[in-house]
């Protein structure tokens, strides 16, 4: 992934999409997710969690450890790899844009080169009707701001690839310190809503920063639960995050 991102069409298997899609109208219609983002802009690390996750439901949970996903991981990390989080939403034609960023978090060794990946699913892939999501190939290479590049907006940048057209169950892998954008459409709006998962994953050797004030619970929930079958001792564990501190929420695609 020397381009810092790798794009899998169809990888998801279709009985995991056709039980993501319902769990995402679910967070969305009845409100989970706006609850998650409260609790994610508390003040202080002592904030009870939310009282579901997306790695409560079910289909969420066993995305986040798929198998063929973690293989892939293994490969790219070359070692054990910890979860850092994970989010969900449904786009639509009012959703609109990203400027310009990356989703890296610093680490205690200050590391930039200490890879941290994202897993961009699109449930009903990219058709171009609602955004088109934009990379910008070896951008991950510069140690930059998260917001670098926020002032030019959605602009268009020499050397950027556009994604738009993919097909259901779609993966695009990125490292989180890869500049990318969502940028708005240019065709009339289909209607179609775009289902969107995200989970990150950091390579171990370092403390990373939690983005999330609940982390030690979600990291228990997912031990309690199981989701990975007992295979990845360090998938879970506590002992690669620092404390929490309040900070900019990270732009997410």
């Amino acid at each position: 992934m020397e381009s810092g991102y790798l794009i899998l069409p169809g990888f998801l298997p279709e009985d995991l999409v056709d039980g993501l899609a319902p769990e995402v109208d679910r967070w969305v219609d009845e409100g989970w997710r706006e609850r998650s983002i409260a609790a994610c802009l508390s003040p202080g690390s002592q904030a009870p969690p939310p009282p579901l996750m997306e790695l409560e439901l079910p289909s969420h949970g066993r995305l986040l450890a798929h198998e063929p996903l973690m293989r892939i991981l293994d490969e790219l990390m070359a070692t054990p790899f910890v979860f850092h989080h994970l989010h969900s939403d449904r786009h639509g034609d009012v959703t609109g844009s990203k400027p310009w960023h990356h989703n890296h978090e610093p680490n205690d060794r200050d590391d930039p080169d200490l890879p941290m990946v994202h897993a961009l699913h699109y449930l009903g892939g990219l058709d171009g009707s609602v955004g088109h999501l934009v990379l910008l190939p070896g951008s991950h290479l510069e140690h930059a701001d998260k917001r670098a590049r926020a002032h030019l907006d959605t602009a268009a940048l020499p050397g950027e690839i556009v994604v738009d057209r993919l097909p259901p169950g779609s993966t695009v892998l990125m490292n989180s310190a890869l500049f990318h954008a969502r940028r708005p459409s240019d065709i009339p709006g289909s209607g179609k809503p775009r289902y969107f998962v995200d989970a990150s994953y950091c390579q171990v050797g370092a403390l990373w920063r939690p983005v999330k004030p609940f982390w030690r619970h979600m990291l228990a929930r997912a031990r309690e639960l199981d989701l990975d079958g007992g295979r990845r001792p360090e998938l879970f564990a506590e002992r690669h995050f620092d404390e929490y501190t309040p900070a900019e929420r990270s732009p997410s695609v």
